[in-house]
C-alpha cells in the first residue's frame, strides 16, 4: 500500500513536471508575437493561455486523453509503475528536443513510450496505430503544402497590404484620471493597427486553445487508465494548473527570447503558422489523434518560405532544374527576405524581442511580380535554407518516437 502511495504521487509529480514544461513552451508560442507587440502583459498572456488551454483540454482534448489512456493497449495496462514509466519517457523527450534546440514531438514520444508498453505486455492496437502514424505523415505533409501554397499565391500580397504595429507602450491603456481607472486604446493606434492587434491576440487565444487539446493527454493520460488515480476531469484539471505554473514562470523568458525557428518570422507569418498548424492539429485532436503541434507549424514554416522563394520560377522551371537553376532549396529565410522587395511591412518577432526598430515603409506600395518574373522577387535562393537544420528536424521527428519505443520496450518486460 505504502508503494502504490509513493508510485501514485511520483506519478502526479512527473505529470506536473511535464504539463509544466509544456505550458512554459506553449505559452511562448502562442503569444510571443503579442507580447513582442505589446498588445498584452506577461501576465495577461499567462492568463489568456490558461484559459483557452483549459478550454481545449476540457472538450475536444478528452478524446486525446481517451485514445492515450484506453485505446492504443487496454486501461488495465496502466498500473501506477507503467504509468510513471511512460510519463518519464515523456519528460525525457521534453529535455532532449531543449538540449538539442530541436522541436521534437511530445506526442510522439508520449505514444511511442506507449507503444513500448503494448509490445512488451503483448496488447498494443496495431489497427489505431497504423490510423495514428498515417496521421503523423499526412499532417506534416498536409501543412507542408498549405503553406507552400499561402507563400506562392498569396503571402506577397497579403505581405504589402496588411500591417502590424508595434507600440512603445501597450495597446491597452488606463485612464486615471478619474476615481475609477477607465481601460482606452493606445492613442497612437489606429483602426487599422486595433484590428490587426487585436486579430494577433485572438490567433494567440486559438493556439492555447490548440496546444491544450493536444498536450492534455501528454501529461496526464497514463494515470487516467482503468489502474490510475485520476479521473478524467481530475486529470485535465491537473494537466491544466502544471500548463498554468509554466506559463505564469518559466514562459517569461520564453516570451522574451522567442526560439530561433520562430524569432525571424514576421508577425503576419507567424500568424499564418499559427493558424495553419493549429487548425491540423484541433482536427485530428476531434478523431481523439495525438499529434505534434511543433511538427505542424515547423512544417508550415518551412512550406511557406518555400513557397515564397519559389515565386521566381514558374512550375515548369522548378520540375525542370537547370545548371542556371539548380534545386531550389528554400525555407523560412524566404519570409526574411521579402525586405529587400521594399514592401511595407511589420517588424520580425526578432526585431521586437532584440528592440530593434522596423524600416520605414516606402511611399508607394510596388506591384508584386507575377510567378516566374524575374525582378524584386527573384530572391537569393541559396541563402534561404539550412539543408543539415532541416534534415535535423526532420531526422529529430523521427528518432525521438523511436527511441521511446526501443528504451521503453525493454523497461517494460523487466517490470511486467
Amino acid at each position: 500500500m505504502v508503494a502504490l502511495t509513493v508510485l501514485t504521487v511520483a506519478g502526479i509529480v512527473v505529470a506536473v513536471f511535464v504539463g509544466f514544461n509544456i505550458g512554459g513552451s506553449s505559452t511562448g508560442v502562442a503569444f510571443g508575437p503579442a507580447v513582442g507587440s505589446r498588445l498584452v502583459r506577461k501576465g495577461t498572456a499567462a492568463a489568456l493561455f490558461l484559459v483557452f488551454a483549459f478550454l481545449g483540454a476540457w472538450t475536444v482534448g478528452r478524446n486525446v486523453i481517451a485514445t492515450m489512456s484506453s485505446s492504443i493497449v487496454p486501461a488495465m495496462q496502466f498500473t501506477p509503475l507503467t504509468s510513471v514509466v511512460v510519463l518519464f519517457f515523456t519528460g525525457l523527450s521534453l529535455f532532449i528536443s531543449n538540449l538539442y534546440g530541436v522541436p521534437a514531438s511530445t506526442s510522439m514520444t508520449a505514444v511511442g513510450a506507449i507503444v513500448g508498453l503494448g509490445l512488451a505486455s503483448d496488447s498494443l492496437n496495431q489497427a489505431l496505430m497504423f490510423v495514428i502514424v498515417s496521421a503523423w505523415i499526412v499532417a506534416p505533409l498536409l501543412s507542408f503544402t498549405v503553406g507552400v501554397v499561402v507563400g506562392r499565391y498569396v503571402y506577397p500580397y497579403l505581405d504589402r497590404y496588411v500591417a502590424f504595429t508595434t507600440f512603445d507602450l501597450h495597446l491597452v491603456q488606463f485612464d486615471r484620471s478619474g476615481r475609477v481607472p477607465r481601460p482606452q486604446f493606445n492613442e497612437n493606434a489606429s483602426a487599422r493597427d486595433v484590428v490587426g492587434s487585436l486579430s494577433v491576440v485572438v490567433i494567440g487565444c486559438y493556439m492555447a486553445f490548440s496546444a491544450g487539446a493536444s498536450n492534455a493527454a501528454n501529461a496526464v493520460a497514463p494515470l487516467v487508465g482503468a489502474q490510475g488515480p485520476l479521473t478524467v476531469d481530475q486529470g485535465v484539471l491537473l494537466a491544466v494548473v502544471a500548463f498554468g505554473l509554466g506559463g505564469f514562470t518559466i514562459a517569461r523568458r520564453t516570451l522574451e527570447t522567442i526560439g530561433d525557428d520562430i524569432t525571424e518570422l514576421p508577425i503576419l507569418a507567424s500568424l499564418i503558422v499559427s493558424v495553419v498548424g493549429g487548425t491540423v492539429i484541433t482536427v485530428l485532436s476531434q478523431f481523439g489523434i495525438p499529434a505534434s503541434l511543433a511538427v505542424s507549424t515547423t512544417s508550415t514554416i518551412i512550406g511557406l518560405g518555400w513557397g515564397r522563394a519559389s515565386r521566381a520560377a514558374t512550375l515548369a522551371e522548378l520540375a525542370t532544374p537547370t545548371p542556371e537553376r539548380p534545386d531550389m532549396e528554400v525555407s523560412t529565410g524566404a519570409l526574411v527576405t521579402s525586405r529587400v522587395e521594399e514592401a511595407p511591412t511589420g517588424p520580425t518577432i526578432g526585431d521586437i524581442a532584440r528592440h530593434e526598430e522596423p524600416a520605414e515603409p516606402p511611399e508607394e506600395v510596388p506591384d508584386v511580380p507575377e510567378v516566374g518574373a524575374e525582378g524584386p522577387a527573384d530572391l537569393d535562393e541559396r541563402s534561404l535554407f539550412d539543408a543539415a537544420a532541416a534534415k535535423r528536424i526532420a531526422s529529430m521527428w523521427v528518432l525521438t518516437p523511436a527511441l521511446a519505443v526501443t528504451a521503453s520496450y525493454p523497461v517494460f518486460l523487466l517490470v511486467l
